[in-house]
């Protein structure tokens, strides 16, 4: 029995997989060597590594290696083999020739022809004609691997790459070869769970190629059962006979293995690829043995009677979908689907960006690196297990609240939903009664009345109802799964008992922060919507900022400001969208000035006085309120104004300020400044939403300062008293 010496190529990082094929079949002294295996065997081993290998890309069989120092060393090394040993003088071949660190010869082209020359020259001499080149289906291709100074000569016997199957359309892209498929089948246990008769599920599929390669495995078909060319079918020692008998096997070990199939399904929800997988699993000969649907993977879900088994896929990456957050989002949807329904199940999924695979919220294995062409990629395997889940870090608000407003959704919730439910109920009931018997519009229907559901929920009405919901951000010591649960039922349950749709209801994640919370911008989505207050009208927006444009707590200082403004001269300063200038101006204020250092809000404040038919005497100012006050303080002739409204923020550190403002070190010069421009027997109303806050009335000593606070806490807010303070000052008569 003649033993050959016989190589099988494959991809970067498979080697291991590869040696273990090989193995399997009967190889001797297996070898892993870089992009491949070193193996012995005879020649029915080596038609069944053409035939069988599932991760090889070729098989070659050694003729020879020598030195090349020099162009001519390779044409007198290609010349020391016999040519006609292996193919006639009228028959055809191809080189396939590769180079690395050589000096001699770097360019594969002119290899190549140096090695055809040398073989055609040798037959002419010896038969007086020479074969023919053909670089499609040769009778033999001759490969050539030169490394620094070595060259190994071999035949290839694959004829062309073995990844090769016969079953996909030229036509379509394949995001991943078939022997990349196969390894990562293999590397899951896949021929294992299929023994014990396991499903096998792509929600993710394309045009079918793990599938495939997963049907192959589980019903032990040879891969290249369908093929109809390889390289060893024109050599001239080729064995017909022995080809033909290892060929009926494999056929044979098909009829049994198919009687045998698992379930082996797939989705996927474009129903162009859709189309093409059952295109490719009829190619196959699979036609009826693996189920295909048009779904999306938000829908993904087992039917009843298949059994628990391996889940694999290779989803886009970042690069494939051009998009990282939409990447990401991808990848968190996954994540709970497969928490959700699929528990039990194992999992295999290659992957471009590592970091995409946090986002599954699912612990794994230690990644297995594979290169799917040039791109390395990472190879996950997992058990869906609730031990092994977790709550994968959001890199923004907005990526948060939409995984909650999936998983309430779906029912993806905290279980005592119902508790948070009822206690919604009994606050309507009572709320709503108040509210329209005082013609109130927007309120505060819940203010973390339960520690577990630690929102703030407020009801807008206008020509349809909205809800605001904020999220008192949760401490460190709630699980993170827990929070995101509980969020999920509140939203949920919202709708149900409100009896409004979903996509009125608005969420919003309130973080501790040091500078003002309402120019935090969200989104551009520029929808608003008209609500109604005392009177005004008012455009709230609940999509892109933190806060709607409109502060409810506030409600009894603008209606007390209404009440006073007639004929008055009214200051609007840290502004906001102006809705205390719009009530001073309903209630009849005689001219305003309305200042605020952001263009956004002072146009949102132009669109509501525009709204309430403001017209006049009416000022907006764009300025930093500080600056402008001290400008008018230190002006010989200051503007007077008998009433004045001041709502600072706590903190500000703005690009668009020169010093950062603490309101509380700083609330001394700033009421100061403020009351400097009274007009004898003006009011200025002053308010902070700083719970820590102390006035310092000793330093105020020349104005009479009252405390006003429990008087413009309205009801719906009666539940946390230091919402804010509020102030009544004045200037002391002389």
């Amino acid at each position: 029995m003649t033993l050959y010496q016989l190589f099988a190529t494959t991809p970067k990082a498979m080697e291991g997989i590869l040696a273990n094929e090989i193995q399997a079949l009967g190889g001797k002294n297996v070898q892993q060597k870089l992009a491949g295996v070193a193996f012995q065997g005879d020649l029915a081993l080596a038609y069944q590594a053409c035939l069988w290998l599932r991760t090889a890309s070729r098989v070659l069989l050694l003729l020879g290696s020598f030195e090349v120092k020099s162009q001519q060393d390779l044409y007198d090394g290609v010349q020391r083999i016999d040519w006609s040993e292996h193919l006639n003088a009228d028959d055809s071949l191809a080189v396939s020739f590769s180079s690395k660190n050589n000096a001699a010869i770097n360019n594969t082209h002119f290899g190549a022809l140096k090695v055809k020359d040398a073989i055609v020259d040798q037959m002419r001499a010896k038969f007086g004609s020479r074969p023919n080149v053909d670089t499609e289906q040769p009778d033999i291709r001759v490969n050539v691997y030169l490394h620094n100074d070595t060259a190994q000569l071999s035949l290839d016997l694959s004829g062309e790459s073995s990844h090769k199957r016969g079953y996909r359309e030229v036509s379509i892209a394949a995001p991943i070869k078939e022997n990349l498929a196969a390894a990562i089948l293999l590397r899951a246990s896949w021929p294992e769970i299929a023994q014990q008769g396991g499903s096998l599920l792509d929600p993710m599929c394309g045009s079918g190629t793990l599938l495939v390669e997963g049907a192959l495995i589980a019903a032990d078909i040879a891969p290249g059962l369908q093929r109809d060319y390889f390289g060893f079918l024109g050599w001239k020692q080729h064995d017909p006979a022995l080809w033909r008998d290892i060929w009926n096997t494999a056929q044979q070990r098909r009829e049994i293995g198919l009687s045998k199939l698992p379930v082996i399904a797939g989705f996927d929800q474009d129903r162009r690829t859709v189309a093409a997988a059952l295109q490719h699993i009829e190619n196959a000969g699979l036609a009826g043995k693996i189920h295909i649907e048009k779904r999306d993977i938000a829908d993904a879900a087992a039917a009843e009677s298949w059994p628990k088994g391996l889940i694999v896929c290779n989803p886009p990456y970042g690069e494939r979908l051009g998009d990282e957050e939409q990447a990401a989002a991808l990848y968190r949807r996954f994540g709970e689907v497969l928490k959700q329904r699929f528990t039990g199940w194992q999992v295999a999924m290659i992957i471009g960006n590592p970091e995409l695979g946090f986002k599954l919220g699912i612990r794994s294995q230690k990644p297995i690196t594979l290169f799917n062409g040039a791109l390395e990629c990472k190879l996950l395997r997992f058990a869906i297990e609730e031990k092994a889940f977790f709550e994968p870090k959001t890199q923004s608000q907005q990526e948060r609240i939409e995984v909650i407003s999936r998983r309430a959704q779906s029912g993806q919730i905290d279980g005592q939903a119902e508790m948070f439910a009822n206690r919604l109920r009994k606050n309507l009931k009572k709320l709503a009664k108040w509210a329209k018997q005082n013609h109130i519009h927007c309120y505060r229907l819940y203010d973390a009345d339960l520690p577990e559901y630690a929102v703030a929920i407020d009801v807008y009405q206008g020509e349809q109802t909205w809800v605001n919901v904020q999220e008192y951000e949760s401490p460190k010591t709630v699980d993170p799964i827990k929070a995101n649960q509980r969020l999920a039922g509140i939203m949920a349950e919202i709708p149900q008992v409100l009896e409004i749709p979903p996509a009125q209801v608005f969420l919003k994640i309130r973080r501790k922060q040091k500078s003002t919370d309402q120019y935090e911008k969200l989104g551009d989505s520029r929808h608003f919507h008209v609500v109604e207050e005392s009177g005004c009208k008012f455009w709230v927006n609940f999509e892109d900022y933190l806060d709607t444009g409109l502060f409810l707590d506030h409600r009894p200082m603008r209606l007390l400001i209404q009440q006073q403004a007639k004929g008055k001269r009214f200051l609007n300063l840290f502004a906001y969208t102006g809705s205390a200038t719009v009530h001073a101006a309903v209630g009849g204020a005689l001219s305003s000035v309305t200042v605020d250092m952001s263009n956004t809000y002072l146009d949102w404040a132009w669109r509501n006085f525009v709204l309430n038919g403001i017209g006049g005497d009416h000022q907006l100012v764009r300025a930093n309120c500080l600056e402008w006050l001290a400008a008018q303080a230190a002006a010989k002739r200051k503007t007077q104004f008998d009433l004045i409204f001041l709502d600072p923020p706590t903190f500000s550190n703005s690009k668009k300020m020169d010093e950062a403002f603490d309101i509380q070190k700083d609330h001394v010069q700033l009421i100061r400044n403020a009351a400097a421009l009274l007009a004898p027997g003006g009011v200025l109303y002053f308010s902070t939403n700083f719970r820590r806050f102390k006035m310092d009335t000793e330093a105020l000593s020349g104005l009479v300062i009252e405390d006003i606070s429990s008087q413009m806490i309205p009801v719906d807010f009666e539940r946390d008293a230091r919402i804010h303070y509020c102030w009544r000052i004045s200037r002391r008569r002389d």
